[in-house]
């Protein structure tokens, strides 16, 4: 493939000359414009009756510990890509993004109820812990495996809150319920994998030897989507030189505006502890980090949902929810982000193997571990936390939405073509992105000339 170092212009060249001049060769150029096929897409779901496509972009100027990357998203909603690339071209000039990861630990846990004695239990478990992770590994045809392997057995017990937050209808007083259930984390290192099957699997065999052990009934046995276990992290740093603004809101290195009070690292640092300190804008914050990080995943064909989950449970882990990303200034004056959330993501089994779009997109990304893909994905959350905040904390986030934005407007309105770049134009230069407005405009007919 093509290097990214070369000044690629995508949004310049004809849309169906794009993959290719990433160097992509005709067979993956091919894959991606043909998608999913039907009979693919039936093996995969029940009851299929047709596919349902989305936009599939690439993200440029992104550096991830040295490496340059092109980044593939799968995302309906516009200015993400370009948002992304704009922040990951800022980092770029201070060396990009620095990324890591933990091992790829996954967590299965098994509910035991009507547990006679909880001491007695955690006991015999313990002592039994060795032998249940050797037969899981070693002994257990169904769970052996030679990229992925049982390293951990965790007891917990989770007790009934002391206030309960909203109580519904019961039959039954409260008081007859269970105060407290005995539960198994079964730790797994799964490789390149996600993991969900293989740890389930491990769960559900575990059962009748845990009923055994601890004289209760196995109920729930199942993956936890909390793998907090299994993180990514990055960390960038902005230059103050491209945060100064002009009074439009964008970055400027004129020397009369440069040098002066950092305005915009101060709104962007007063807007992260916003978010730190308030659910109800870390809520929307952290949407925003997700619009980066479950277009990356979905282009790879990995449980989006799952890591969508982790992340926002991994967001409240100490009993408040906040936000998933922190902006400070440094000693040297720049803007310094970071983030870190769970990331269960695979590059092989499921949809990754089965869809030939998510192994193209593999791929362009030139990813070797799963480890990888998750500290790549870490950092497109946190390039496009930036540049939403960073609009936020400027011109306000509906400038940086409009011009794309009234491109699809003109879409819906019906303009086919050139028509679509003049009509989305004159609506922005209105500032009536409205689909009334644009019908107004294809009729008096303005797209025609």
């Amino acid at each position: 493939m093509s290097s990214p170092t070369s000044p690629l212009k995508l949004r310049d060249m004809p849309v169906d000359a794009r993959a290719a001049a990433l160097g992509l060769p005709t067979a993956d150029v091919a894959a991606l414009h043909a998608g999913l096929t039907l009979d693919q897409a039936n093996h995969m779901i029940e009851n299929v009756i047709a596919t349902y496509a989305l936009p599939m972009g690439v993200a440029q100027h992104f550096v991830v510990n040295g490496r340059e990357v092109l980044v593939p998203m799968v995302i309906e909603e516009s200015s993400v890509v370009a948002a992304c690339s704009f922040a990951a071209k800022l980092a770029k000039t201070s060396g990009g993004f620095i990324a890591g990861s933990s091992a790829p630990i996954m967590i299965g846990q098994i509910q035991v109820v009507d547990v006679p004695d909880f001491a007695v239990a955690q006991q015999r478990v313990a002592a039994a812990a060795d032998a249940l992770l050797h037969w899981l590994n070693a002994e257990n045809p169904s769970t052996q495996s030679r990229h992925a392997k049982a390293v951990g057995l965790e007891i917990r017990v989770v007790r009934r809150p002391s206030s309960v937050v909203r109580q519904i209808e019961l039959e039954a007083p409260l008081s007859s319920l269970p105060s407290a259930f005995f539960v198994i984390h079964v730790l797994y290192d799964c490789g390149d994998a996600m993991g969900a099957n293989l740890v389930n699997t491990a769960c559900e065999a575990l059962a009748p030897r845990i009923e055994q052990l601890t004289g209760g009934r196995v109920n729930l046995r199942i993956l936890s989507n909390l793998s907090d276990r299994r993180t990514a992290w990055a960390r960038c740093v902005i230059p103050a030189i491209h945060l100064e603004t002009t009074d439009g809101g964008r970055p400027t290195t004129d020397p009369a505006v440069v040098g002066r009070p950092p305005s915009v690292i101060s709104s962007i640092i007063e807007a992260s502890l916003f978010a730190e300190w308030d659910p109800y804008r870390a809520a929307t914050h952290n949407k925003g980090v997700m619009n980066g990080v479950d277009a990356v995943v979905l282009a790879t064909g990995n449980d989006w949902r799952a890591v969508e989950a982790g992340a926002h449970a991994f967001a409240a882990r100490d009993g408040h929810y906040t936000s998933l990303t922190r902006w400070r200034a440094n000693a040297a004056g720049d803007l310094a982000g970071e983030i870190e959330l769970p990331m269960a993501i695979g590059i092989v089994g499921g949809a990754t193997r089965v869809h030939p779009a998510a192994q193209v997109a593999l791929k362009l990304l030139g990813v070797q571990t799963a480890r990888e893909l998750a500290e790549i994905i870490a950092c497109v959350g946190l390039a496009q936390n930036f540049a939403a905040i960073r609009a936020l904390a400027t011109e306000g986030i509906q400038q940086g939405h409009m011009g794309l934005h009234a491109r699809q407007i003109a879409v819906a309105a019906g303009a086919v073509g050139d028509a679509v770049e003049r009509v989305a134009a004159q609506l922005v230069q209105e500032k009536n992105v409205r689909l009334e407005r644009a019908r107004e405009l294809i009729q008096s007919n303005l797209s025609a000339k």
